[in-house]
This record gives C-alpha cells, sequence and structure tokens, in this order.
C-alpha cells in the first residue's frame, strides 16, 4: 500500500525534469551555442511548472479522512421522493415495516434521509403523542418543506435537524429505532457515518431491549440505486453491528434488515473496510 507521503507527489514540466537531470553535461562553451541556448532556457522556465497531484483523501470530506473509504460504488442522488405516497400507501409498505421493526407507542425514532415525510409522518402517528420523531436530512431544501409540513399537519412529537453525508449528528443514546429507508447507497463514507451513527442507538436495560437500526434498500446494483445485501451487510459489520433480522419483501419495494450495536466501539483505524460485492444474481 502506498502510504500518504508517497501519494503526495509533485508534477513537474517536462522542461524542468530536463534541467534536473542534466547537472554538468552541457557545458557553457562557445562549441555548443545551441546547447547552452536551451539550458538558459529551461533556467528561465516559471516554477509555477510544477503542480502538487491530488491524493485520495483530498476528494472526501476532511472530516472523514480518518475513516476507510468506500471500496465500492456510491449511488447518485436521486432525490428524496423515492415513489409517491399514494402508490407506497397502496402496498402498505410503510405500515409493514414499522409492524417488522417492532415499533411500539412511547418509542422515540429517527428518520434519517426523511425527504419530504413519507415515514416522518407514519411514525409521528405509530409512537404517539408520548412517542418522539427526528427528522433528518442531509438536503437542506428537503428540510425546509418538511418543517413547512410538519407545521401544517401539527405534528408536535417531530423534530427536523439538518445532518451531514458522513454524520448523522443524532443525539447519544437517545433512539429505540432509526429509520434509514432507501438512502443507503447513497452514503459516500459508509465507515464514517455508521460509525457516528452508533452511539445515538439506547443501550439495553432491564426494562427494554437494545436500539436497532432499520434499512429498507433494494437488491440491486448501486449504479440502478440499490445495494446487495451482502455488501450491506458486511459494512454494518465491519463498524461493529450484527444483523437481527432479514426478510426479502419486493411487494414493498426491497428488503428490510434490523441491526444492533455489538461488542465496543471500533476506532476509525482499527475498521477494516469490505471488498466490493457485487450481486450476481
Amino acid at each position: 500500500m502506498v502510504g500518504k507521503q508517497g501519494l503526495n507527489r509533485t508534477f513537474c514540466s517536462p522542461s524542468l525534469l530536463v534541467m534536473r537531470n542534466y547537472p554538468n553535461r552541457i557545458a557553457w562553451s562557445p562549441a555548443r551555442p545551441i546547447a547552452a541556448l536551451i539550458v538558459l532556457m529551461l533556467m528561465t522556465a516559471p516554477l509555477g511548472a510544477c503542480k502538487r497531484l491530488p491524493d485520495e483523501d483530498d476528494l472526501r470530506a476532511e472530516t472523514a479522512r480518518a475513516y476507510p473509504p468506500a471500496s465500492r460504488p456510491v449511488s447518485e442522488l436521486a432525490g428524496n421522493q423515492w415513489s409517491t405516497e399514494t402508490a407506497r400507501d397502496k402496498r402498505g409498505e410503510a405500515e409493514e415495516i414499522m409492524k417488522a421493526a417492532g415499533l411500539e407507542t412511547g418509542m422515540t425514532v429517527a428518520d434519517i434521509g426523511a425527504g419530504e415525510g413519507y415515514y416522518t409522518v407514519r411514525l409521528a402517528e405509530k409512537v404517539g403523542a408520548s412517542g418522539r420523531v427526528l427528522a433528518q436530512d442531509i438536503d437542506e431544501e428537503a428540510i425546509d418543506r418538511l418543517a413547512e409540513r410538519v407545521n401544517r399537519e401539527s405534528l408536535d412529537n417531530v423534530s427536523i435537524k439538518l445532518g451531514a453525508p458522513d454524520d448523522p449528528r443524532l443525539p447519544e443514546n437517545s433512539f429505540d429505532r432509526i429509520f434509514l429507508v432507501h438512502m443507503y447507497h447513497e452514503v459516500r463514507e459508509p465507515y464514517a457515518f455508521l460509525s457516528r451513527l452508533r452511539p445515538a442507538l439506547l443501550g439495553k436495560t432491564d426494562n427494554q431491549d437494545p436500539g436497532e437500526v432499520i434499512v429498507v434498500d433494494v437488491n440491486r446494483d448501486f449504479s440502478q440505486h440499490g445495494i446487495p445485501p451482502k455488501q450491506l451487510f458486511c459494512e454494518f459489520e465491519a463498524v461493529g453491528y450484527e444483523l437481527v433480522g432479514f426478510m426479502e419483501r419486493p411487494e414493498l419495494g426491497g428488503y428490510f434488515a434490523r441491526f444492533r450495536a455489538k461488542g465496543p466501539a471500533l476506532a476509525p483505524g482499527d475498521i477494516t473496510p469490505c471488498p466490493y460485492q457485487p450481486d450476481k444474481g
């Protein structure tokens, strides 16, 4: 593996390379006027001819560079409306997913990548007045539209928060369930994101089970806005989660997975990134 020192390379124009590689081979003498002229021209070449080549980290968010980079493709952001709400309700999507997630009245949940609020408003109804919903997105315009909807529908148990691509920015030890619905395949920094998500889950107590992350996605390639389940499982396990439930539900738009935190949190340098595991059918 090439270290960072090796990646911070400098590229020089051929003229400067020639100048550096000709120490005394071309003598300054009347017998070599053309060679002397060439050397003179090279010595006066602008220093700006040297350019630093960017290393891999230059293309990543500075806040994520302590973590391994993704070794697989990342889907382009596709907007916040995955399907119409009417079509999703006809399939019974939200109701089935909330049931499978074990959602109960009074729980505190987060809707990451909330978008236009399809899940947000249904989660708010499900957990009731004694529960709480935190709706998060990285799209400021989507957050503004969702805030208008929350106010319009008087959802008093809903809060809204702007997140970052590599950090959901959730309060620690706060959530019974965290929902990632049709959005994980767009996460560009999976290891930073999942590591920073983990502390937000409630720990197990005598009176309650530990918090869980609920993922709904589609078993297809990233170029088609999905993620193969085995890639999902590997990335969660790499950061210290365990899979506790999985089901294929194509009639609901994909598959459903449940994860819990397992063992101590891993330091960024202790995370082993997953190889790209494309679905081969």
